[in-house]
C-alpha cells in the first residue's frame, strides 16, 4: 500500500482526508499549521489565515485553556500541535509541562515580523 498520495486530498471521504493528514510528509505539514488572524491583523494585512510561527502571540479560543494569551513556545510538526506559554499542566511529580494545542484552536493576535522571509510571505498571501 502507498504511504502517501496527493490524490487522497481530492477525496470527499473523511477516512481518506484523515489518511492524507496523518501520512503527509513534513514539507506538506506546514500547510496544516495555520491559524486565524485577529480582526485588526486581518484588515491590516488583507489575509484571514497564516502559518503559526514560534514567537507569535496567540489567544486560545477553544478548550480548557480558553482565553489565555501567550507566546508560541514550540511547534511540533510531527504531532501537528503548538505549545503556548501559559497553557501548562502540572504533572504528578509536581513539574510543569506545556499542553499541546491544535493551531485551529488559537487566534494570532501579534505576528513576529523580524524575519524578511516572513514579511515577504505575509505580503504574498494577499
Amino acid at each position: 500500500m502507498k504511504k502517501f498520495s496527493n490524490s487522497w486530498k481530492s477525496s470527499k471521504k473523511p477516512k481518506k482526508q484523515k489518511k492524507y493528514v496523518i501520512n503527509a510528509p513534513m514539507h506538506k505539514r506546514h500547510k496544516f499549521m495555520t491559524s486565524k488572524l485577529s480582526k485588526e491583523l486581518a484588515q491590516k494585512h488583507g489575509i484571514k489565515r497564516i502559518g503559526v510561527r514560534k514567537g507569535d502571540k496567540v489567544k486560545i479560543m477553544r478548550g480548557q485553556f480558553r482565553g489565555i494569551v501567550g507566546k508560541v513556545n514550540k511547534i511540533d510538526l510531527s504531532k501537528l500541535r503548538i505549545y503556548v506559554d501559559g497553557a501548562e499542566r502540572t504533572k504528578t511529580e509536581g513539574s510543569k509541562a506545556f499542553y499541546p494545542i491544535h493551531p485551529s484552536n488559537v487566534m494570532i493576535t501579534e505576528l513576529l515580523l523580524d524575519d524578511r522571509r516572513r514579511i515577504k510571505a505575509v505580503k504574498n498571501e494577499k
